[in-house]
């Protein structure tokens, strides 16, 4: 993050000021895939080791991390560049998917030609674990002072990996919710952390690409804080995936839960 000057307006409180404010940096970060420029996203340049693994699972770019040979990371001019280095069973897949892209965006949709593409049925849930509302209360009540780049700008998302009890394990922010979830997919393959054994919390609200990445990770359960859409609801039944929106300290909505997960 930097420090800002801005100027504090008085509207329904009198008394204008100069003041220092924190934000958080927004910078293009290209990603290249053996070489090859793949995509451009506008994300904060925290943990990108972490995204570049997150990023390159959920675009099923490789299987697990250890078919990454190699990540190297540069300062560039305006920006920052990740170039990732594939085992050469995946790195053949990856270029034919660099070559069909038609946009540059972190929507989700980045080279997606057509409908049925979007809509691909995904793979099955089959991970389970024994949690309760109370888990998930005690995961909110502990996300906020997990977020320092949040409490200090009040401008990113975070993304975070809970025990079935409800700990908090790991946590990763960003600008972009999708950029926030990647890292934190990333950062669970590179610490060994097996997804499939707690739920993922998002600050966020619950998009159909937050859905599927969820699920592409194996992981069984996503809480967000905010409402979902209604294609995330259909994809995360569809999938089983046991999903609860409007995540708050007094209520929380579930959505789908195919497996009974949450007494």
């Amino acid at each position: 993050m930097i420090d800002l000057p801005v100027r504090r307006l008085g509207l329904a409180e009198p008394g204008d000021a100069a003041l220092m404010r924190s934000v958080a940096i927004e910078a293009p970060v290209s990603v290249e895939v053996g070489g090859i420029g793949y995509a451009v996203m506008m994300a904060t340049p925290s943990d990108l080791e972490d995204y570049a693994v997150g990023f390159a699972l959920s675009e099923g770019l490789v299987e697990r991390a250890g078919q990454i040979a190699r990540i190297d990371t540069h300062a560039i001019e305006g920006g920052w560049a990740l170039r990732l280095w594939l085992a050469p069973e995946r790195n053949a897949l990856a270029l034919e998917r660099a070559r069909k892209r038609v946009s540059e965006s972190s929507c989700g949709l980045c080279g997606i030609e057509n409908i049925e593409e979007v809509l691909r049925p995904l793979p099955p849930v089959t991970a389970r674990i024994a949690t309760d509302r109370t888990a998930i209360a005690a995961a909110l009540a502990a996300l906020r002072d997990h977020q320092p780049l949040g409490r200090a700008t009040g401008a990113v998302h975070a993304a975070a990996f809970c025990s079935p009890a409800g700990a908090i394990r790991l946590v990763r922010e960003d600008v972009g919710r999708h950029n926030a979830l990647d890292k934190l997919i990333g950062a669970l393959a590179r610490a060994g952390i097996d997804p499939r054994t707690g739920f993922i919390l998002l600050s966020a609200r619950c998009s159909y690409e937050l859905v599927e990445k969820t699920v592409r990770a194996g992981c069984p359960m996503l809480v967000t804080i905010s409402a979902p859409t209604s294609l995330a609801a259909t994809r995360a039944a569809d999938a089983g995936l046991t999903l609860v929106a409007l995540a708050r300290a007094d209520t929380a909505l579930v959505v789908s839960d195919p497996h009974g997960m949450i007494a």
